[in-house]
């Protein structure tokens, strides 16, 4: 004989098609994930939209995209070598001596042996490249301002808190 213990209620029985339905819901939304929801989606997309306009403001003066980004690097610590501004650019090395070529055909950088080790070469601007400084840095100042427009000053200082901290994060996962 089987005994019963009615002190304990007996939980609820759910009917099994609402169970599915409710799973089902939160299996969509654990996999759903619309780019306006992603930060790095947005991000990227934002990130695509700056670098078509900077292509195409910086073309006329003879400069890349892929050029711009060691020249920014360079503007601020020239003399590099070529794996320290691989490592500050964030580009591979082989891809960044393709680009070391071409800004070296143009007439922006010339790249010398170092003295204490023949083998590491370092990479200067010149004078050409010097010169394009302040024209190229009042173009991307310019994008900037164009893309900054109609948002609060204070909006923009929290984007770049939160945009810098979430880089810092991902940084730090990345080690």
């Amino acid at each position: 004989m089987v005994s019963l213990d009615l002190s304990t209620p007996m939980p609820a029985r759910k009917d099994p098609k609402a169970k599915a339905s409710h799973e089902a819901t939160a299996s969509r939304r654990e996999v759903e994930f619309p780019p306006r929801l992603s930060s790095g989606y947005l991000v990227r997309d934002a990130h695509r939209a700056f670098q078509r306009l900077l292509e195409r403001r910086i073309a006329p003066y003879g400069v890349a995209r892929g050029q711009w980004y060691f020249l920014r690097v360079l503007w601020n610590a020239d003399g590099l070598s070529q794996r320290e501004l691989s490592v500050r650019v964030g580009m591979m090395e082989p891809t960044t001596v393709i680009a070391l070529r071409s800004m070296e055909r143009s007439g922006l950088i010339r790249r010398v042996r170092g003295d204490d080790d023949r083998r590491k070469m370092r990479v200067f601007l010149t004078a050409k490249a010097r010169r394009l400084r302040s024209e190229l840095l009042a173009v991307a100042r310019s994008i900037t301002e164009d893309a900054e427009q109609g948002i609060a000053a204070r909006d923009l200082a929290a984007f770049r808190r939160v945009i810098t901290r979430m880089t810092a994060n991902l940084d730090r996962i990345e080690r």
